[in-house]
């Protein structure tokens, strides 16, 4: 018994070796074997975040698709700004100063300023301030300035249409370097005028494009603020929307609209009454006339030759 213990027991003792080491060459091999994949894939590691990373932030923020970014939108922002300032023109300089300081430029300015009443002054301003720095420059103008009356802003999404005109320029681009080796291989007089044609319409479409895609990206890179500055004494202007249209206010302008023709047919008739007078009274005497000399006519004829 003690036999075979001793026995069964160098067996277990041999097993658990034999797998160690086979365990052990195992892992050792896999480092091999993983080491190049590791050193090649290094730079695309840092790139592109590993998928633990991903679980992780959407362990915290709620879904994993947080962890991608959504595509730049193109988007045009506009705000009108009243405020009321003690002195107009320094309002207005230090307004420009502002936007300067950001980065943009004042694409217009008028004032209104009565030296007898200055204050009832009043001046507008139009500032061209870059996107990146339009939130804090608007807070800026709105308490830097004087005291804030009114503030509206509009932001319109044109990321379509930026896409549309940059795929519509890309296609021209091309359809006019197309031409252009066209152009080369065109053999009569004839080709070569439909060819260019061609290339100068497509140039025309191509300038076209260009400009309106410079225009949106000026557009989108610039935040248009519109500033009115209003002297102490200075009342705002008031922009009244128009009610929508109701039945009474269709009758009330369908029978004003009435009475109008009404009036100006009158007025025509009783303008052209004179001359019908004069044109009756004539038509009348010719017509007179012309049934006298009908009827005078035959008797005052020469005889007959029986006579």
């Amino acid at each position: 018994m003690i036999g075979s213990v001793l026995l069964g027991g160098g067996m277990f003792l041999a097993g658990c070796s034999a797998s160690s080491n086979s365990a052990a060459s195992s892992s050792e091999a896999a480092g091999r074997a993983a080491g190049p994949v590791a050193a090649t894939a290094g730079p695309a590691k840092e790139a592109v975040p590993s998928s633990a990373a991903l679980g992780n932030s959407a362990g915290h923020g709620g879904t994993g698709t947080t962890a991608r970014l959504a595509p730049a939108s193109s988007i045009i922002y506009t705000a009108q700004l009243t405020v009321r300032a003690g002195d107009v023109s320094s309002a207005a300089a230090q307004a420009a100063q502002i936007a300067e300081g950001a980065g943009g430029y004042v694409s217009s300015e008028t004032a209104k300023i009565d030296p007898d009443h200055p204050s009832k002054a009043t001046a507008s301003v139009q500032l061209k301030i870059p996107v990146e720095a339009y939130p804090a420059t608007l807070g800026q103008l709105g308490h830097r300035l004087g005291t804030q009356l009114a503030l509206q802003q509009q932001a319109q999404d044109v990321t379509q249409q930026v896409a549309d005109v940059n795929s519509q320029v890309a296609s021209d681009q091309a359809a006019i370097a197309q031409l252009r080796a066209l152009l080369s291989h065109a053999g009569s007089v004839g080709e070569l005028l439909s060819v260019q044609n061609q290339i100068n319409d497509e140039e025309s479409n191509l300038e076209s494009m260009q400009a309106q895609q410079r225009a949106l990206s000026h557009q989108t890179s610039y935040a248009t603020v519109t500033l009115t500055i209003l002297g102490p004494k200075a009342r705002p202007a008031l922009h009244r929307q128009k009610p929508p249209p109701t039945l009474a206010g269709g009758f009330g302008a369908g029978w004003h609209a009435l009475r109008v023709a009404v009036s100006w047919t009158l007025a025509f008739l009783g303008a052209i009454a004179p001359f019908a007078v004069v044109l009756a009274v004539a038509g009348y005497v010719i017509y007179r006339g012309r049934r006298w000399l009908s009827r005078r006519g035959p008797t005052a004829g020469p005889a007959s030759p029986e006579s």
